[in-house]
């Protein structure tokens, strides 16, 4: 599981109408916060996932580098120093297809059409490290970036997700088969 890993389907928009690179953020950001607001418990203020700290935390990281990934495809991700944080599980992600492409200073100079926006809380962000370049790997691919584009709902970008993680763990069970078959012939 990557791409559904820290994704849910509620959290999967599309057409999103965005100018510009720093709007894109903003609005990643807004949605991040809101879901965030729902995976925090009752008695945790709403207002501490607060829209403008996501938002601020990705434009930080932004600024470090740019996070797009070619193709068309970025994945501005950051970690959220803040106390609603704390009582996160684990990292959270937003999808975004736009409902038109904006220059996001790639290094392909393509326009970016879909966002793939993750927040980490800063206490266990070394835990979830090792899944950026495996989720990045899977928005390059060419194929799986046209089949996003297609896709005429939310649903048919999850039921994509799954797919694609399902076949990753189905390719990992294989190989775990193939090394213990292997490990027993020696």
């Amino acid at each position: 599981m990557l791409l559904t890993e820290f994704l849910t389907a509620e959290n999967i928009h599309l057409d999103t109408p965005v100018s510009c690179k720093k709007r894109a953020l903003e609005i990643a950001g807004k949605l991040l916060a809101d879901a965030m607001r729902k995976q925090l418990p009752e008695e945790i203020e709403s207002d501490e996932a607060c829209p403008i700290a996501c938002f601020d935390a990705l434009l930080k990281r932004e600024k470090l580098g740019c996070t797009a990934l070619n193709n068309g495809v970025a994945m501005p991700h950051a970690k959220l120093a803040n106390a609603c944080t704390e009582s996160l599980e684990k990292p959270i992600a937003v999808f975004l297809k736009l409902e038109q492409p904006v220059d996001y200073e790639a290094q392909d100079r393509k326009e970016v059409d879909l966002i793939y926006a993750i927040l980490f809380p800063a206490q266990s962000c070394d835990n979830y490290k090792a899944y950026l370049p495996k989720i990045a790997e899977k928005l390059s691919d060419k194929n799986i970036i046209k089949q996003i584009r297609t896709a005429e709902t939310e649903e048919d970008i999850w039921q994509l997700f799954c797919y694609l993680d399902n076949q990753e763990e189905q390719a990992e069970e294989a190989q775990e088969t193939e090394e213990q078959a292997n490990e027993k012939t020696e």
